[in-house]
């Protein structure tokens, strides 16, 4: 998404080159859909980098070069241009040695398709839940902006959040914090890190009634130790909650083997983890 703005911020100054892996044989740097937009004075997004970008970046501004010799003509308006492709082997020629094929289509664009061009390169982003404004949740924040996810931030109190956020943060105040979760998106991923453990076990305990309703939270974390997990089974419990729903909590969070306990630390771990279960 951060890409994308700055593509279409750049477009309103000056035409591009879009590079987009189009189709891949055998192991290559990047997948289908990867992407870089060319301009005369630099280069946004990557299609993986080495001599292969390199060759694309040189391809790219010569057609740019020749768009500009051109300028009486129109540009396309219509993506893909289908007249636009080539075929790059990553062998010895090309100086990498991944040993497959990758195919990459080059076609100019204007501000003129700025809207098909949003429409076209935004991937589905999946929605992750993020309870809690705290040091932890202020870092994870700012690792999860950089992933291709729609973070929803919520927390119960008052100027916890930064004044700005990148696009695809969206922020909620919600007290009682655990009123938001009706509302959350299918699919999100639940991260629960309140600054209150009462407030946690609130969250906790509305993302299983969610789940027994609906079935539609794949993955719900809460941040802390074992010992705070096993006082939260017991107190779940009490509320009518079987073992089989509490199964669904995953306490403590976090990529197993990551060491340390500072707020960064954790964030790249939990994301980590995130990233697992796209993939799950």
């Amino acid at each position: 998404m951060r890409h994308i703005v700055r593509l279409l911020n750049q477009l309103a100054l000056a035409p591009a080159v879009l590079v987009t892996v189009d189709a891949v044989r055998g192991s290559v740097p990047r997948e289908p859909g990867a992407w870089m937009a060319v301009f005369a004075d630099q280069a946004i997004g990557t299609i993986g980098g080495g001599h292969l970008e390199f060759e694309a970046l040189r391809e790219a501004r010569e057609r740019l070069c020749r768009v500009a010799a051109s300028a009486g003509s129109p540009l396309p308006q219509a993506l893909p241009d289908p007249g636009a492709l080539r075929r790059f082997v990553l062998g010895p020629s090309l100086g990498q040695c991944c040993g497959g094929e990758v195919q990459l289509r080059f076609e100019p664009v204007t501000v003129a398709d700025a809207a098909l061009l949003q429409r076209r390169l935004a991937r589905a982003l999946v929605p992750v839940a993020l309870f809690g404004g705290g040091h932890v949740g202020q870092a994870l924040a700012r690792v999860l902006a950089e992933l291709p996810l729609a973070v929803h931030w919520i927390d119960s109190r008052d100027g916890v959040f930064p004044p700005e956020t990148p696009g695809h943060v969206s922020c909620e105040h919600s007290d009682p914090v655990q009123g938001a979760v009706p509302t959350l998106a299918a699919g999100s991923r639940v991260l629960i890190m309140s600054f209150s453990h009462a407030e946690d076990l609130d969250v906790v305990a509305a993302c299983l009634m969610r789940q027994r309703q609906r079935a539609d939270l794949p993955f719900i974390g809460l941040i802390g130790s074992q010992t705070k997990w096993a006082t939260f089974r017991h107190r779940l419990q009490e509320r009518g909650f079987s073992t089989q729903e509490l199964a669904q909590v995953t306490c403590p969070i976090g990529l197993s083997g990551i060491v340390g306990k500072q707020p960064e630390v954790i964030a790249v771990a939990v994301a980590a983890q995130i990233l697992q279960t796209l993939t799950a």
